[in-house]
């Protein structure tokens, strides 16, 4: 009976909570997602630098270090002239090696980040796991996150990828959005996961927290704008006007639907400019309700998050009235990050109110 009581699951249970970490793997998938949130910043200047297409190969390995010589650079210089943005749009007023250099730089940075964040959450998952320092139920969602970060990569290469053939001067505006959102959608997984763990490190039996209904109907509107603002990314749409609230004068744009109503609704510049700035208002609203739910379980999400959306509206104006100043936009897509992470952090104290025992 001894021997049967030793080996029995009962008792292995607690010795593996005695050995996990959660408040470690807390603070380890935060910073990650801190790495997430630069990587979404930086790629939004890559794209307002128009630098994505400025690497046509995608070399794991070797493609960690830069050009070292003069003629390493000008085959690189030369593999981009042979590409349609090239020869259709940036060969018209000139390029020289130095301002090829530039672009370079951006894309080969976010690039270098992306490899530096999958060594970091690899890396670390690994020697959590074979400390035993994992907590029970939790070993699948850390994989499926790793998972997710090299499908995120994967998505960005398809988008490279998509400005390299036939006649495209611009990556495909499908492709750029499932890229961005992907990496929101990873954000908002590392930030949730996070609460999980620090609320076990205070509770050795507290359950996952769980989306509720209202705050997926919130998600869902969240999807819905951030959707919108790539494709106006994508497309090029913030020029589509300089004044707000009118755009170019009107309340609403010119929208020829000739096209058809599905490809207009998901490729002319004026409507999608126009729905990204006035959906954003819907957007507000379901983030008031879900800051009022979460502030009485956790008052700091209440207020990031009511932060966030507050300075992302006024980022996005400001945008739209500097004629889409480079840092104003970075910015407004830096605070877009910063806005998905507070609204995950909201939700999960929502869902854990909601299951707290009445």
């Amino acid at each position: 009976m001894a021997t049967t009581s030793a080996s029995s699951p009962l008792r292995a249970a607690p010795d593996d909570a005695n050995l996990a970490r959660p408040l470690a793997l807390a603070r380890w998938l935060e910073i990650v997602a801190g790495f997430v949130v630069v990587i979404v910043l930086v790629g939004g200047i890559t794209r307002l630098t128009e630098s994505g297409l400025s690497i046509t190969e995608w070399d794991v390995a070797t493609g960690i270090l830069p050009p070292m010589s003069d003629a390493a650079w000008q085959e690189e210089f030369a593999k981009y002239r042979a590409t349609p943005e090239y020869r259709l749009e940036a060969s018209i007023g000139g390029m020289t090696l130095a301002e090829f250099k530039f672009i370079y730089f951006w894309e080969w940075f976010h690039r270098l980040l992306a490899r530096l964040v999958g060594v970091f959450y690899a890396v670390p998952l690994v020697w959590f796991w074979a400390k035993g320092a994992i907590p029970h139920g939790y070993k699948g969602r850390l994989i499926g996150l790793l998972a997710l970060g090299g499908l995120q990569g994967l998505f960005g290469w398809l988008m490279v990828q998509s400005g390299l053939v036939g006649d495209m001067t611009d990556v495909s505006h499908f492709r750029l959005s499932l890229h961005l959102l992907t990496a929101l959608l990873l954000l908002a997984c590392l930030v949730w996961t996070a609460r999980d763990m620090r609320v076990l490190a205070r509770q050795v039996q507290a359950r996952p927290a769980r989306l509720t209904r209202g705050s997926a109907v919130v998600a869902t509107i969240l999807f819905i704008q951030l959707l919108l603002g790539a494709w106006v990314a994508g497309l090029n749409a913030g020029h589509a006007a300089y004044d707000w609230p009118l755009m170019n004068g009107r309340l609403v744009p010119e929208i020829d639907f000739s096209s058809g109503f599905v490809w207009t609704l998901s490729h002319d510049p004026f409507l999608l400019h126009f729905l990204h700035r006035w959906w954003a208002w819907v957007a507000v609203a379901a983030l008031v309700w879900q800051a009022r739910k979460a502030r009485s379980v956790d008052r700091t999400a209440s207020v990031l998050l009511n932060a966030t959306f507050g300075v992302m509206v006024l980022l996005g104006i400001a945008t739209v009235l500097s004629g889409v100043s480079l840092w104003l936009a970075a910015a407004h897509q830096l605070v877009g990050a910063l806005l998905v992470g507070a609204a995950a952090w909201a939700m999960h104290s929502h869902g854990l109110a909601r299951a707290e025992p009445k």
